[in-house]
């Protein structure tokens, strides 16, 4: 599924169904984070880098441990850049190489409306006015829990280029249905020389086997401005 969003050169991994092998072949560090936590998170934790491995095996890459730094954002290898999602009933990971990418966010929500007053809290006036629109003209997507998975995927490649946090009232999202694409126009500026590639960010969509899933690939333009 994610794969359909963000295709190659990324490598992309989901999983459906839990595995109590992830949970047995979590590095020591990575173990260590959810020692204490419950089975559930444990499992989500395990699964999902699971995934994370299949899709660095898939580059060539060598499983090493994926332990969560600031924000819970997973510190990856020197020269990937990747992300991470989880949610009832799927996981998925996509991975891709810095000579290639920016920056990779992606999130997946069950399509079922969000809970009571949380548009309000992560939407803007002029969003909830698009959703409204959007409900009534096609109501088997829930949009404002698509708008909520846009911001988050938006924000997961925000905030490693930044190291700043982004509040859900300072991207204004504009969801197209018919491309399946999302454009999120940023209204804080970003410094250093990613700032001009954050000022609108745009992404990909799909809902699906019970599911919406976003995703946002920020290419380079070039080889040359990759790091070194």
């Amino acid at each position: 599924m994610i794969e359909d969003l963000i295709p190659a050169p990324a490598s992309a991994a989901h999983t459906f169904l839990d595995s109590e092998s992830a949970v047995r072949a979590l590095f020591p560090e990575e173990a260590a984070v959810v020692a204490r936590a419950v089975p559930k998170r444990r499992q989500e934790y395990a699964d999902v880098r699971m995934c994370a491995r299949r899709a660095m095996n898939a580059l060539g890459v060598p499983a090493v441990a994926l332990v969560p730094g600031r924000r819970g954002a997973p510190r990856w290898p020197a020269g990937l850049v990747g992300s991470m999602t989880h949610c009832a009933g799927y996981r998925a990971a996509v991975v891709g190489h810095v000579r290639d990418y920016r920056g990779l966010g992606i999130d997946a929500e069950p399509n079922e409306p969000l809970g009571e007053g949380l548009l309000e809290y992560v939407s803007l006036p002029r969003e909830r006015v698009r959703i409204r629109a959007l409900t009534a003209s096609a109501p088997e997507v829930h949009w404002d829990r698509l708008l909520f998975s846009a911001k988050e995927s938006v924000f997961k490649v925000w905030y490693p280029l930044t190291e700043r946090e982004l509040d859900f009232e300072e991207a204004d999202i504009r969801i197209d249905p018919d491309a399946g694409t999302f454009t999120a126009h940023v209204a804080v500026p970003a410094e250093g020389p990613d700032g001009e590639h954050l000022k609108v960010i745009e992404g990909r969509w799909l809902c699906r086997e019970g599911l919406v899933v976003t995703a946002v690939a920020l290419r380079r333009t070039n080889a040359g401005d990759a790091p070194r």
